[in-house]
């Protein structure tokens, strides 16, 4: 399961950098502290539905992005 939770964190990661976002924007975009969402993309949080699909409403992305084991 850590692997998975790693891919989806650095999922979210490359779309937050890729829209130029700090984590900190996301963070308050998503309604969620920033702390957390450090823990989140380092594969760290367990994290729920409800927040994964937040952060793919900020992100403007489909939620099945996160789960791409191919993105770089």
């Amino acid at each position: 399961m850590q692997n998975r939770l790693l891919t989806i964190g650095k999922n979210i990661q490359n779309q937050r950098k890729k829209q130029n976002l700090t984590q900190i924007e996301l963070a308050v975009e998503v309604g969620i502290d920033r702390a957390y969402l450090s823990e989140i993309e380092n594969g760290k949080a367990n994290i729920s539905v409800n927040i994964l699909y937040a952060i793919a409403d900020a992100l403007h992305i489909d939620i099945k992005d996160f789960f791409n084991t191919n993105q770089s």
